[in-house]
Formats: structure tokens, sequence, C-alpha cells
């Protein structure tokens, strides 16, 4: 095992990994930036050390100044968190270049399943079904012929990315065009690639994803599965597991050919398979994440397995301790985001200072947070100022759970998607387990949602 280990993240996730090397006996060394020198992981790392000022380009996304701090401190590892650069092979290749142990999965795999376009051949080599779709696209012309054949409505996404952006409905082939054109901007801005995929709409589904977990040795476990549909612009506001309505035997089924397919592109760590499921149980790959999950906590309460503790070991080369017969759901476990995000205008970003906060407890709560009273919200970053996670026997349980947890939870100074979670949590559908991805959509005006 290592002796110590670079953070090259933030916020709560920071703090996460800080209290997972700390029961292992790991020393931490947090990389901060300006904007970051008084949060809270910052205080509790042993050592830290500044990688730059506040915008992450010059920060958290450095590599030259991650390296540096890294080798200046003597850590013999990095833990790149999620988001960033956790997802970035070129990073990885350095690490190992300059003899740091990335934890994370192998540069390789990273590549493969970063290329969406190159992860649907490879998930389809394995096995995975999948919606109609296209190779890599560049000129609007190529996207209508494409367009013409699978059918409207249909969805535009980023070859070379993902966290929604780029992500478009096009409905009608008078309005593909514009689209396009729109699409392919913000993906070659944001990726340095302008390439984009077609792949036929499923307009009732269910976000649902596995979590798998493989080590160097040929080992690998699925962990049951999380549902994620409540979004907006495609990016998660609540998870939970199991999945509503989903089968034991559909379960056992993506279950066992994710981790087939994880197995077959030489994966290691923690990771997850993102489908589509339809109403008639039918699942459809979407793509692989290759890091930790944001919402990784209600797969850890479910089944019992510290995935940043078992992502710890992985990386020092000791196998799985855990089989896939050992792996049983138990209870219900719901996560909510919490956001600095006005949901009344169609979630806008909020900064402020956190004048009053006081986290929930009691038994079945769980909060991960870097807030403190007296708290900067800073401008540079993502919205997420804490997860709150409840457990429960029973689905119905973990909602009463929740909207005790949340009436309890008090975040003053800027406005947060608290109470729309809580107007959630009393609709009748959602109490029903009927969750899709469009449910957002179809219940804004319940939910006092900005058209």
């Amino acid at each position: 095992m290592f002796k110590k280990a670079l953070i090259a993240n933030r916020g709560e996730i920071a703090l996460r990994v800080i209290r997972a090397c700390r029961e292992l006996g790991i020393r931490t060394v947090l990389a901060y930036s300006e904007a970051d020198r008084d949060s809270l992981p910052a205080r509790m790392a042993d050592e830290r050390i500044c990688i730059g000022p506040g915008p992450s380009s010059k920060s958290y996304l450095h590599i030259p100044n991650l390296i540096s701090a890294a080798l200046l401190t003597g850590c013999e590892a990095i833990h790149p968190g999620y988001g960033f650069l956790s997802e970035n092979p070129s990073f990885a290749e350095i690490c190992a270049d300059v003899g740091l142990i990335f934890i994370g999965p192998p540069s390789q795999a990273m590549v493969q399943m970063g290329d969406k376009v190159q992860s649907r051949i490879a998930a389809e080599r394995a096995g995975l079904p999948l919606l109609p779709g296209t190779d890599a696209l560049r000129t609007v012309g190529e996207g209508e012929a494409a367009a013409a054949r699978i059918g409207f409505p249909l969805m535009l996404k980023a070859a070379a990315g993902g966290g929604g952006r780029g992500i478009r409905l096009v409905q009608h082939a008078d309005e593909f065009t514009s689209v396009f054109t729109t699409a392919q901007s913000e993906v070659r801005e944001a990726f340095n690639d302008d390439g984009l995929y077609i792949e036929k709409y499923l307009g009732r589904a269910r976000h649902v994803e596995v979590q798998v977990l493989c080590d160097n040795h040929g080992n690998g476990v699925y962990l049951g599965e999380r549902n994620c549909s409540i979004q907006r612009r495609h990016q998660k506001l609540l998870e939970e597991s199991p999945s509503p309505g989903l089968s034991e035997a559909l379960r056992r089924k993506m279950g066992e050919r994710s981790i087939k397919a994880a197995l077959a592109i030489g994966y290691r760590g923690a990771g997850t398979m993102e489908y589509l499921v339809d109403d008639d149980d039918n699942f459809y790959f979407m793509e692989m994440n290759t890091r930790l999950q944001v919402e990784h906590p209600v797969t850890e309460w479910v089944t019992g397995v510290d995935l940043v503790r078992e992502q710890l070991l992985v990386a020092a080369g000791e196998p799985l301790r855990v089989r896939q017969e050992d792996i049983v759901l138990r209870g219900h476990a719901i996560e909510f985001r919490i956001t600095a995000e006005n949901p009344a205008l169609d979630f806008r970003p909020q900064t402020g200072v956190i004048e009053e906060y006081l986290a929930p407890g009691g038994i079945g709560v769980r909060v991960d947070s870097h807030l403190y009273q007296g708290y900067e919200v800073p401008p540079h970053y993502d919205s997420l100022l804490s997860k709150l996670i409840v457990w429960a026997p029973t689905r119905a349980e973990a909602i009463a759970r929740g909207k005790r947890a949340l009436g309890e939870y008090v975040i003053e100074g800027l406005p947060t998607t608290i109470p729309f979670h809580l107007e959630l949590l009393d609709n009748e559908a959602f109490q029903r387990g009927e969750v899709y991805t469009n449910f957002l959509a179809e219940h804004s005006e319940q939910l006092a949602l900005k058209r």
C-alpha cells in the first residue's frame, strides 16, 4: 500500500477521499486553488499545496501544476475524484510516466470508453444492446443523411465527451440544421472536437446505471444498479437504489452483461455502465463512466461496500475482497443533490456566503458536504453543495425519511434545491416509482418549475 496520496479535486469528494485514506493509514495532500484556500478539505488534509488561481483551467485542470505538487510533496499516488481530470487518459499516462499511481482505470480503457462512438463499438462487441446510431459526424450534410435513415425524433450527442454537453433532442427534420450547428459549436468549445453522433430517441425511458468494480487480477463484480432518471438539462438531481420497477431477473441480466463488458476492455477500479430501459424492460447501452460517480453513496449503503476504499486497494494492487455472491442489496437508498441553484429560474446557478448551516441527522441519514457557516461559494466550479443520502428498509420509508431530513436541513444565504426535493417527494407519480427521464418536463407545473 502506498503511504501518501495527492487529492486532485475539491469540495465534498475531496473530503470523502481524505476520510477513506485516513482509515487506511494513507497520508493526504490536498491540491487546492486560491479560491479553495479556506475550504474544509484544505483544513482536514494532512498537508496542502496551492496549485493556482480560482479558474479550474489554471488549477484543477492544469496537469503540470498537479504533477509538480505530487512530486514536491513526496506523494506516490493521485486520486482525481470525479469531474476535472478523472477521465483524462493523458493525465493517467503522465502519472505513470513519472512514477505516480493513478487511482482509476488504465488510460487505454478511458480512451476506448471516453470516445462515445468507440464505446458503442466496444459495447456491441461485448454483447450489450444498442439503440440505432451512427459514427462521428462532422458536417450538416452527413448528419442529415444519417437522420433520414434513423428517423425522427432523435438525439444528437458529443462523440468526444459527456456531462450533458452537446446533447440535443431533434423532433423534426426542419430543425435539424440549426440544432446540429448549435450542438457542434458547444462540443467544439468543450472538448476541442466537433464530432457529433446520432442516436434514436427513446421517449419514455428510465436512466439506469450499473456499478462495476474490477481489480488487476481478472476479478470483477457488479454492485446492483441505480435509477438516475430525475434530471435537468441531462444533469442528475436525484438517484436511488434499487431502481423502482426493475425485476430481479433484469437486474441480474444487466449486471452480468455489464461486468462481462468491463472485463473485456481490461477495466480496473470503479466504473459505471449507463443504460436506457423502456417499458418492456429492454435495455440499451448509452455510455460508460470511467470513474467514481457522484451518486456512489446509494450503492455503498445498499451493498455495504466502501467504493472509495476499494478504489484505493485496487490501485495498490490488491485483489478484490468481495465476490459476486457476497453482494446482496438491502433496503433502499436515495441521494438528493443539494446544489446552489434556483429551481424557479430554470435551475440558475447561485453564489454567496453560507450564513447559517445545520445538517440533518438521525438513523439512516448521511450527509457528504464541505459546507460550514461562513463558507463562501466560489463562482468557478460546479454548483454542488452537498449530497444528502437516506436509507430505510423500504422505498416508502426512505421517502418519508428523506422528507424528514430535508425538512431539518438548514442552508441560509443563497437559494438551493432543498425546496424542489421536498416538492418532488410529495409528487404522487414519484411516490409510485413512475420515474422517467422526461419526468421534470411532464410535472413542471406541480413542481413549480419554469417552463
